[in-house]
């Protein structure tokens, strides 16, 4: 694959889009090497700024029709606009299929708080793949609501039959399901999830301190983490039905790196409520309970305030690149080690320090571990040669 821009295609134009997008133009004109806030100021030969948005779809009547960069802006997405000068770029957002992707409860919302839906056909399986593949699309970003099992299934499948790699950014359970898993592998499509981490967010800190009290030889014996705020997808989420998958890929991204896994009663991670004032702002409250030298108990508690679209743009601007490389390379299937350091729940749980090592040693193309598709005992090593 000749180098170019690494073309992009985005299911859901909410807050997290419309911070990448904005990050995408933010860099454009600054040094990667020097520029802040950048987790890789360059990947494979590829800066932020060589992504480029070629399709997008959404429900909302508000952007549906819209161009991009205007989209991106519309109500309700409500993030911090730091990069409010972005030029048209000539592609306009697409009615999305529906089906679990929005819940009944949010009609009871203002609208400037919640979705408005379109009064627009929907789109077919056959619909999305032919605008996939007319745009030249290489990597699909999934970025619909919480609890949007169906729908989420409905974009892979459009992936895998267009033949684009796929990075699954919520909690519904593709790369890390065995069967799923099979499906990008056999036809050699690269795919990252589930569930991205933020940049430094809620889960991330609290499996750092997790790692930490492990490492230090502190018993950890409780600890819950609460999450406030006020943007759409807390709301989405107080709908306590649509959260089964994104409290069990936040559990288990703290329960991986315990000493011990804890008890359920002992362990609470998860969103906790809905606070529209605090807009895209998260708040975050993490409490760990313990016991150190000579059995002396001990307590840690910490409050963390992050924007929450920004904290996790940077890391999708990885993982484009990174899936981006993987096609440049012949490489598909799950891609284990970015998948372990950029999401929440891989199919493969490493340490955050040892995810980063695999993910530095992806990119210098000198990955040779052997990594088994879960659930089939089968595996294949990853020893391409860097082309970047």
């Amino acid at each position: 694959m000749d180098m170019s821009n690494i073309r992009i295609a985005i299911v859901g134009m909410g807050n997290c889009a419309s911070s990448l997008i904005q990050g995408i133009h933010y860099y454009k004109d600054k040094d990667p090497s020097e520029a802040i806030g950048l987790m890789h100021g360059v990947i494979g030969g590829y800066k932020p700024s060589d992504i480029e948005v070629v399709a997008a779809w959404d429900i909302d009547k508000r952007k549906v029709g819209q161009d991009v960069a205007r989209a991106i802006f519309a109500k309700p997405n409500c993030t911090t606009v730091f990069c409010p000068d972005i030029p048209e770029t000539g592609v306009k957002v697409r009615m999305g299929r529906i089906l679990d992707g929005f819940s009944e409860h949010m009609k009871d919302y203002p609208e400037d708080r919640t979705f408005v839906l379109a009064d627009e056909p929907e789109p077919s399986r056959e619909d999305i793949v032919r605008v996939l593949k007319e745009t030249r699309t290489e990597v699909l970003m999934n970025y619909l609501p919480v609890g949007s099992e169906e729908a989420t299934r409905f974009y892979a499948e459009c992936a895998l039959e267009a033949g684009v790699a796929f990075v699954n950014n919520i909690p519904v359970f593709i790369a890390s399901d065995p069967a799923w898993a099979r499906r990008f592998e056999e036809k050699n499509i690269p795919i990252i999830g589930d569930d991205i981490k933020a940049q430094v967010g809620a889960t991330i800190t609290h499996r750092t301190l997790t790692d930490l009290f492990a490492k230090r030889g502190v018993k950890l014996e409780r600890t819950y983490q609460l999450n406030t705020g006020g943007n759409t997808d807390f709301l989405n989420m107080l709908n306590r039905a649509r959260l089964a998958s994104k409290k069990e890929s936040k559990t288990e991204a703290v329960q991986a790196v315990a000493a011990e896994r804890l008890d359920d009663e002992n362990i609470h991670v998860g969103p906790s409520d809905y606070v529209p004032w605090q807009n895209d702002n998260k708040l975050c409250f993490i409490r760990m309970e313990g016991k150190l030298f000579g059995d002396v108990p001990m307590n840690l508690e910490l409050r963390l305030s992050v924007e929450d679209s920004p904290n996790s743009a940077g890391v999708a601007i990885d993982s484009i690149r990174l899936a981006r490389l993987a096609l440049d390379r012949g490489i598909g299937g799950v891609l284990y080690a970015p998948s372990a350091y950029l999401c929440k729940h891989p199919p493969r749980q490493y340490t955050d320090d040892e995810a980063y090592r695999m993910t530095e040693a992806f990119i210098e193309g000198k990955l040779g571990e052997m990594h088994e598709v879960p659930g089939t005992g089968r595996g294949r090593r990853h020893t391409a040669a860097a082309t970047g």
